[in-house]
């Protein structure tokens, strides 16, 4: 007997059963399809100068990390003095960034705003972000879980995220990041209490980048919610992204005071008057 003959002959509410299977899979399967293609390897459009929050920068063409330049977040007057201080340790070139120890990632949000390239990695229950900078893993959890409630949360460099697809857009939230103890946002020294919470929207926009709109609050560094955009541009077919370690004939070594060194040839160091 045919199949479509024995198909024919079933019970009505098998056929029900059968026509829900069809459609919820079909239902699910458009779902997916939604989910955008940001395959790939990409790169920060922003440019190459370091700042975190390039539309306060000042200069505005200053990098992270060069004399006199910085950025104008809300922050508090206690913030602005940490602040502060940490823009005259970088004036006297003793500011104690934390990825210049080799092997420390440089958490979020600063992990936006870093050198090399980049990789999102798209799952229906999961959102990668790989940077070949560090590297650093960040998991954005799309499965429909909670952030972890406040006596859960075990502070880490990345933070805990969690988040939903509303379109082609990945809206999440971001909490429980270890904050100025470990990290900061450039070698500016701009840093965030760990009582910080970032909101983010990424999608690509109508010119092909991928946007990264963030929201930062911050009841002790932030008077007001610090409005912050980042864009990363996608490299040609076939860009490969490695893995590498900055120790890696490291010639720049850091000393106990924070300061960084420069090898010669020999291993000593060319600097004048280090401790």
């Amino acid at each position: 007997m045919k199949i479509k003959n024995i198909i024919l002959l079933l019970p009505p509410h098998i056929w029900i059963n059968c026509l829900t299977i069809l459609l919820c899979g079909s239902a699910m399967s458009q779902e997916i399809k939604t989910l955008p293609d940001w395959s790939g390897v990409w790169e920060r459009y922003e440019g190459n100068g370091g700042m975190f929050d390039i539309a306060t920068t000042k200069p505005p063409e200053g990098r992270a990390g060069s004399l006199g330049v910085r950025q104008f977040p809300p922050l508090t007057e206690f913030w602005e003095k940490k602040y502060t201080h940490n823009l005259d340790l970088v004036a006297l070139d003793r500011l104690p960034d934390p990825i210049s120890i080799c092997g420390t990632p440089a958490g979020y949000p600063r992990l936006l705003a870093l050198p090399d390239v980049y990789e999102f990695i798209v799952r229906e229950e999961k959102t990668w972000i790989i940077t070949e900078n560090g590297p650093n893993i960040m998991r954005i959890y799309t499965d429909g879980r909670a952030l972890p409630g406040i006596n859960e949360r075990w502070p880490t460099y990345t933070g805990e995220s969690v988040g939903s697809w509303d379109q082609g857009v990945l809206v999440f939230t971001t909490v429980s990041m270890i904050g100025e103890k470990n990290t900061v946002l450039d070698r500016s020294g701009l840093t965030l209490s760990d009582q910080a919470e970032i909101s983010t929207r990424m999608f690509l926009n109508e010119e092909g980048l991928l946007r990264a709109e963030l929201s930062i609050i911050d009841p002790i560094a932030l008077t007001k919610p610090w409005n912050v955009i980042r864009h990363f541009r996608k490299l040609p077919s076939g860009t490969r992204i490695f893995d590498y370690a900055c120790a890696e004939n490291n010639r720049n070594p850091i000393t106990s005071s924070g300061k960084t060194l420069t090898l010669g040839p020999d291993g000593i160091p060319i600097d004048v008057n280090f401790d």
